[in-house]
């Protein structure tokens, strides 16, 4: 199977446009927030459409008002998680109906997550049920304290990810190889859009970088099916929810490649609730945020790669 975290940095290479010393310092936008155990973190925040620094405070009133915010990691990035946590915690003070769409937990184990919830399952039994370290594998604490937050607040937890046979299958062999069993969890074939040709572009310089001059055409369309599974597969889930529970605001929890530009996730997200919908949602709102996006990133002057991006400071500093 692909390897997500170096998409995730091969993607970030790709985006280094200049936007100038405006990104070097925003002192009086940094800000204290405070975390349900009483620690602070500190934050600052860059808003990408109209090119400035804000508070993060602001930022937040922003995000509380979109029905889906993806919150666009780094797997392995201990921050990462941290400005997640902070995050949700802050969001679900103003929108008390929330969600938390997880990436790194495959459909099939949605029951699973419910369990938990509910009390009937441990935090070991929760990991050993999901095959989380054979499915994900990242640290388990990076993820844990959002988990353990949405127990104690009873937050409904979505599991979003392909199963990793079915990606493992079409990356190797293509669709034909599926079967009934392996299309379960997954759309429509049907559904699944492949001509976003600046995304199928991005991700040919991906593999190209990868792969070098072992790589082939075939290969690289059986690869780029994956990468599209995986997003297809997360926009089904989080549009199916949001259209059974429209009060409820969807925090995503994602590697940064699924969500920059609206390429992965967001804009299939749109897709589905527009073509199903016998009328528009013109009150609908997405937003993308890049948490501590590399230097490459956040360099780049294009607004269209996210709505904010978001810096964590050391935590627990004077």
């Amino acid at each position: 199977m692909v390897n997500r975290v170096a998409i995730v940095a091969q993607i970030s290479k790709l985006c280094a446009w200049s936007l100038g010393l405006c990104l070097l310092c925003a002192p009086s936008a940094q800000a204290q927030l405070w975390l349900a155990e009483g620690s602070r973190l500190e934050a600052s925040s860059f808003n990408l459409q109209v090119q400035r620094y804000d508070r993060p405070d602001i930022v937040l009133q922003q995000l509380a008002q979109a029905n889906v915010v993806y919150l666009g990691e780094t797997h392995d990035s201990l921050a990462d998680h941290q400005a997640q946590l902070a995050i949700i915690q802050a969001l679900h003070q103003r929108h008390p109906q929330l969600a938390i769409a997880l990436e790194m937990f495959q459909r099939p184990y949605q029951a699973v997550l419910d369990r938990y919830l509910a009390g009937k399952l441990t935090e070991t039994e929760l990991q050993q049920q999901s095959q989380y370290e054979k499915r994900w594998g990242f640290p388990w604490e990076n993820y844990a304290p959002i988990l353990r937050y949405a127990k104690t607040y009873q937050i409904p937890l979505v599991a979003l990810n392909t199963p990793t046979e079915v990606t493992r299958k079409v990356a190797r062999q293509g669709w034909a190889s599926l079967t009934l069993a392996d299309k379960q969890f997954i759309p429509p074939i049907s559904e699944i859009r492949t001509d976003n040709s600046a995304y199928r572009q991005l991700m040919r310089t991906i593999y190209d970088d990868i792969h070098g001059e072992m790589g082939n055409s075939q290969n690289f369309e059986r690869f780029f099916l994956a990468q599209v599974l995986w997003d297809e597969t997360m926009a089904e889930r989080i549009a199916q929810f949001w259209q059974t529970t429209s009060q409820t605001q969807i925090v995503v929890l994602v590697g940064q490649g699924h969500v920059m530009y609206g390429y992965g996730i967001p804009d299939r997200v749109t897709r589905r609730l527009t073509s199903r919908s016998p009328k528009p949602h013109p009150t609908f709102q997405q937003k993308i945020v890049l948490l501590n996006p590399s230097d490459e990133v956040k360099t780049t002057e294009k607004a269209t790669i996210a709505d904010y991006f978001w810096y964590s400071m050391p935590p627990n500093q004077p």
